[in-house]
């Protein structure tokens, strides 16, 4: 079984920066999937970023490209996400997943661990 642990939600104003980081507990760390998601009040569960075990592959929403960065350390059993010129509309909470494979994907189906996420808002 593995846990996920998120942290490094706030508050911050738009054009800001957040980093985000999710602690796994688990000796096969390395050989999962990880991604991030997030949820606005009143919408579905949607993909943000992705990336392999090895962290040779990465994925991310057309939404967030060029502003975010997924990346993890292996040794240290951690994966992050750096969320740079932040918008209102990258407001919600954002969960850490983790996936029996070692590839990355955009399915939230495809993920069998999550964490409870964190509270990310951006005001204008």
């Amino acid at each position: 079984q593995v846990q996920l642990v998120e942290s490094g939600g706030g508050l911050v104003q738009a054009g800001g920066s957040l980093r985000l980081s999710c602690a796994a507990s688990g000796r096969t760390f390395s050989s999962y999937g990880m991604g991030w998601f997030r949820q606005a009040p009143g919408k579905e569960r949607e993909f943000v970023a992705a990336i392999s075990s090895r962290g040779e592959s990465t994925y991310y929403a057309d939404s967030v490209k060029g502003r975010f960065t997924i990346s993890r350390d292996n040794a240290k059993n951690m994966v992050s996400l750096q969320m740079n010129s932040l918008k209102p509309e990258d407001t919600a909470v954002y969960y850490c997943a983790g996936r029996n494979l070692p590839t990355a994907t955009m399915s939230p189906l495809t993920f069998n661990y999550w964490g409870q996420g964190t509270q990310v808002t951006v005001s204008s």
